[in-house]
């Protein structure tokens, strides 16, 4: 299966690699350049025990890569897992959705072919439907299914 991990911060890179190392192919993408030039050249911006060994496993074994470019990743997935960040809003708490549907619409644009979209990130309930809303509008032609698997799972 190929999984395309858009956000490459502790819930993205951690997933992605833990994907690789079951035998998928996983491209970890960000639109921060300088981590993914970090995760190329083996550095880990996260301490998770073990991490840096599986990354280096699975980038040796072809299964795991890290890219900039959402275009080649997102037209050559299965699964596409959303892991950005939803960081609380200022004066009202509640989480800024802005990064979750920014990557919805720059998916919708790109889909090729029946893909599965999976909202890791935290989300409050409701935001499956919005995403699905999303992409629909800004795709109708799209072929996908939106689920849900909360990073707390």
């Amino acid at each position: 299966m190929k999984v395309t991990m858009i956000g490459a911060g502790y819930v993205g890179l951690v997933s992605g690699v833990c994907f690789a190392d079951f035998g998928h192919d996983v491209v970890c993408l960000d639109k921060d350049e300088s981590k993914i030039d970090a995760l190329m050249q083996g550095r880990i911006p996260i301490f998770e025990p073990g991490l840096d060994h599986l990354v280096a496993s699975n980038v040796q074994s072809g299964r795991l890569s890290f890219t900039t470019d959402l275009v080649s990743a997102v037209a050559d997935s299965d699964v596409i897992f959303i892991a950005v960040g939803t960081p609380s809003r200022r004066g009202d708490g509640h989480a800024d959705l802005s990064y979750v549907y920014a990557a919805a619409r720059e998916i919708a644009v790109n889909l090729k072919g029946f893909t599965v979209i999976v909202t890791k990130s935290t989300v409050p309930v409701g935001t499956g439907d919005e995403v699905e809303r999303i992409i629909r509008e800004t795709n109708p032609d799209a072929d996908f299914a939106v689920v849900s698997n909360p990073e707390f799972l």
